[in-house]
């Protein structure tokens, strides 16, 4: 049984979240959480500045106003974040998923996915949220934050989800990618599909032995792999290959650097997220 635990909110990520939480959820008898987060800013006015001029009676007038201001825009994020809980519901029920849970919070969006992490297998969230645009290099503020914050995969949808018929491992050698390997290798959610192991850059001697148990240890586990070494750098060789062999699944460990040099020199794993237009599974 998968349990997943799939992050709502009211951007036009939701439908496709929903609908990548159905395809992982199908083929057992899997559960799926849909968790709705209310964030400390959501519901409350930015606190006045009331050091003018202002009497005792009108400070106080002023005061009584905006907490009912707060108060009123508090039930209005509760009432439509149960809304978004239950359409999200409906549509992974219409999809054939039947154990399917709503959960609406308050507080930090990360405090509230790691309580409930021990709990599930798998997060899906969208590669934006409802405050980013569609500007291709503008990714959702909280989608590295919960990837850098749980131990758990995290599947990124999407804008548009489509039928899951092979998918890539972007494999270097490393702690994340051999953990990629291994879930893979024990989960049933890639059953019967085409798998591509790819390596990008040297094409070594260890690359390749590396890249060889890798394989292997999917062959054993039943899957048809493709092995490839191809020299450059990886989030080109990449997302080249992702679009020249029709990709649906790109498989990779995550942020293998701090925040600090990743804001210094980059990140591989932000630029893949950026530049294919797949959902990506990534590991930590």
């Amino acid at each position: 049984m998968i349990r997943l635990m799939a992050l709502v909110d009211g951007s036009i990520y939701s439908q496709s979240v929903c609908e990548h939480a159905a395809w992982a959820a199908s083929g057992a008898n899997s559960t799926v959480g849909l968790l709705h987060v209310l964030g400390r800013r959501d519901g409350s006015s930015t606190p006045a500045n009331l050091s003018g001029n202002l009497d005792v009676e009108a400070r106080s007038t002023l005061l009584a106003e905006l907490a009912s201001l707060d108060e009123q825009k508090a039930k209005l994020a509760q009432r439509r974040g149960r809304v978004i809980l239950e359409e999200a519901k409906a549509r992974l029920i219409d999809d054939g998923i039947p154990n399917v849970a709503t959960n609406l919070r308050n507080g930090d969006l990360i405090e509230t996915v790691l309580e409930f992490e021990p709990d599930v297998d798998l997060i899906v969230v969208g590669k934006r949220g409802e405050a980013a645009d569609f500007a291709k290099l503008h990714l959702g503020s909280n989608l590295e934050r919960v990837v850098r914050s749980t131990s758990k995969p995290v599947l990124v949808a999407a804008r548009a989800f489509k039928p899951v018929k092979k998918f890539m491992i972007a494999f270097d050698g490393g702690a994340s990618a051999m953990k990629a390997v291994d879930h893979i290798a024990g989960s049933s959610l890639f059953a019967g599909l085409n798998c591509q192991l790819l390596s990008a850059g040297p094409d070594t001697g260890d690359t390749r032995r590396l890249l060889d148990s890798a394989a292997s240890k999917l062959r054993s586990n039943g899957y048809d792999v493709e092995a490839d070494v191809e020299v450059g750098t990886a989030d080109k060789v990449i997302a080249k290959r992702v679009e020249a062999d029709n990709i649906d699944v790109l498989v990779m460990g995550a942020y293998g650097h701090s925040r600090i040099r990743s804001l210094i020199i980059g990140s591989t794993t932000t630029e893949m997220i950026r530049s294919c237009m797949i959902p990506i599974m990534l590991f930590r």
